[in-house]
């Protein structure tokens, strides 16, 4: 944890409340591909869905940094359960951050702290591509009202969100990447689910595809362009708080390894198995892996110590937060396999306590989630531009 700022105590508290419960259901979320509704009941009670909303708006006012420990616990625990808080606070930050004194939007955020409303992220789309700055859905407006139509490829817990913020052309004649973002509230919005979601990790994010369609009021679209909030917010909040479960889903494994070293080292009769060995090795790399992942987190939380992020998002800041996420989606999965070469079977079965299956299967969706292909295609054009 970055001692830049404070802790607060009280908030981690409740994460830590919420984690004990999530680590408690974690195998039966995966095994059932269900919703973590245990851990979410308990997140809520502690007012911990609104944590990142300013206090002047009714929120906790939390540190991004306090916000990211929290992921980084919980995915610990439950990685389904993490990155579902993880995807909710990056909307909440994305509003925060971009709302520019609109009253619609600041009124939504105080709604949001007093009845602890849950965010989804509609950004993926048929036909794109996997390209989320570029949109075939189109905001359509009578000056009133707008109404938007979209088949999105996923939409992680949709059917268990109050709300949705989703991307679309900001009007039929726009161009692909001239995008807004449109909040799509419960009341006013249908979701048709479009196929099923047996997947082979993060299971508990309920992520199927979505047919979405709204209709609110016009004053529903966020004021800042797409292009602007991706680039400075949401992307960057999304690298970090996603590393954070992935540190956390790889200090899981680490922590099944350790335990079962230290049980083959009680046998004194038998010498410790070969795979023991390894764990200077499986230390190092999780040392490495909390390094980066932290330290970048300082680093962007630094440059964007005031809500309204300023001209301090920087180029190379863009890169470092880029690089933060090809390394950390690569190395989670590298340690929960060096993690079940110190177990061995009893981490290869899915019935011991040393099981390594559900943090492998989950860490392995860290390289989809943004394709690290398209991730190093945009640092090959930031480095044009980069001065070292």
């Amino acid at each position: 944890m970055s001692t830049l700022v404070a802790r607060d105590e009280a908030f981690l508290d409740g994460i830590a409340a919420a984690a004990e419960v999530a680590a408690e259901a974690a195998d039966d979320v995966d095994r059932q591909a269900r919703f973590p509704a245990e851990a979410l009941a308990v997140l809520r009670s502690r007012n911990a869905l609104s944590a990142f909303v300013p206090g002047s708006l009714g929120g906790g006012g939390v540190s991004l940094l306090d916000v990211a420990e929290a992921c980084y616990e919980l995915g610990r625990s439950c990685a389904a359960t993490g990155m579902v808080y993880a995807m909710h606070q990056i909307q909440v930050g994305t509003i925060a951050r971009h709302l520019e004194g609109a009253p619609a939007f600041e009124n939504y955020l105080s709604e949001l702290c007093s009845r602890q409303l849950l965010i989804a992220s509609a950004t993926s789309e048929v036909g794109v591509g996997g390209d989320i700055r570029r949109s075939n859905a189109a905001v359509r407006t009578d000056g009133v009202s707008v109404t938007l139509e979209k088949q999105a490829t996923t939409i992680s817990y949709g059917a268990e969100a109050d709300d949705v913020l989703v991307t679309a052309r900001r009007s039929e004649d726009a161009e692909p990447n001239d995008q807004v973002l449109v909040l799509a509230r419960g009341a006013s919005t249908t979701l048709e689910q479009l196929g099923g979601w047996d997947v082979l990790g993060m299971r508990g994010t309920c992520s199927p595809g979505f047919s979405l369609r709204t209709r609110v009021p016009a004053d529903h679209v966020l004021p800042t362009a797409f292009g602007d909030v991706a680039g400075r917010t949401m992307v960057p909040l999304s690298h970090i708080f996603w590393s954070h479960v992935w540190l956390g889903i790889a200090t899981s494994a680490y922590d099944r390894a350790r335990s079962y070293a230290r049980a083959q080292a009680s046998r004194k009769s038998d010498p410790p198995r070969g795979g023991v060995d390894r764990m200077p090795g499986l230390f190092a790399l999780l040392q490495s892996m909390q390094s980066e992942v932290r330290s970048a987190a300082d680093a962007y939380a630094a440059a964007t110590a005031d809500i309204a992020v300023g001209d301090s998002f920087t180029v190379g800041l863009a890169l470092r937060l880029n690089t933060l996420k090809l390394n950390a989606s690569e190395s989670a999965p590298r340690i929960c396999e060096e993690a079940l070469a110190v177990t061995g079977i009893a981490g290869y079965r899915n019935d011991t306590s040393y099981s390594i299956g559900r943090q492998l299967r989950d860490a392995l969706s860290a390289e989809l989630m943004i394709g690290n292909d398209r991730i190093r295609a945009s640092n090959a054009s930031l480095l044009l531009v980069h001065k070292a």
